[in-house]
C-alpha cells in the first residue's frame, strides 16, 4: 500500500530554517517525481517545490525559489525540503505528493491533478 509521512514541521522564528522528510513505502520512490504542496487557511493549495525521479531536475515556485532546495535519497526512500529564510508568509501545512510520471510535463508539476498519492501533511508556523 503507497503511503507517504511527512515530518519536520513546527514553529520558526522568521529567518529561521527548517527541513522536511518525505518518507516513502509501498512502491519504489526512484521511479517517480515527488513534489511538495502547501495550504494555508484560506488558500488553495499551491505547488512549491518537485523533483524529478532519478535525473533530478528540480521545479520550484517564484515565491521560494533561492529560499528552498528540494533533494531526494532515492536509497532511502526519502525526498527532502531544505527550507531557509522563512517568512510569515510560509506558514501553512505541507504536503508531499506522489506525480505520475518520472518527470514531470514542465510547468504541469504545479498541477495538484498530476499527483495520485498524498501524505497527511506537517505543520510550519513562521512567527516571532
Amino acid at each position: 500500500q503507497v503511503q507517504l509521512v511527512e515530518s519536520g514541521g513546527g514553529l520558526v522564528q522568521p529567518g529561521g530554517s527548517l527541513r522536511l522528510s518525505c518518507a516513502a513505502s509501498g512502491f519504489t520512490m526512484a521511479n517517480y517525481a515527488i513534489g511538495w504542496f502547501r495550504q494555508a487557511p484560506g488558500t488553495e493549495r499551491e505547488g512549491v517545490s518537485c523533483i524529478s525521479s532519478s535525473h533530478g531536475s528540480t521545479y520550484y515556485a517564484d515565491s521560494v525559489k533561492g529560499r528552498f532546495t528540494i533533494s531526494r535519497d532515492n536509497a532511502k526512500n526519502t525526498v527532502y525540503l531544505q527550507m531557509n529564510s522563512l517568512k510569515p508568509e510560509d506558514t501553512a501545512v505541507y504536503y508531499c505528493a506522489r506525480y505520475r510520471r518520472p518527470v514531470p510535463y514542465g510547468s504541469m508539476w504545479r498541477s495538484r491533478a498530476m499527483y495520485d498519492y498524498w501524505g497527511q501533511g506537517t505543520q510550519v508556523t513562521v512567527s516571532s
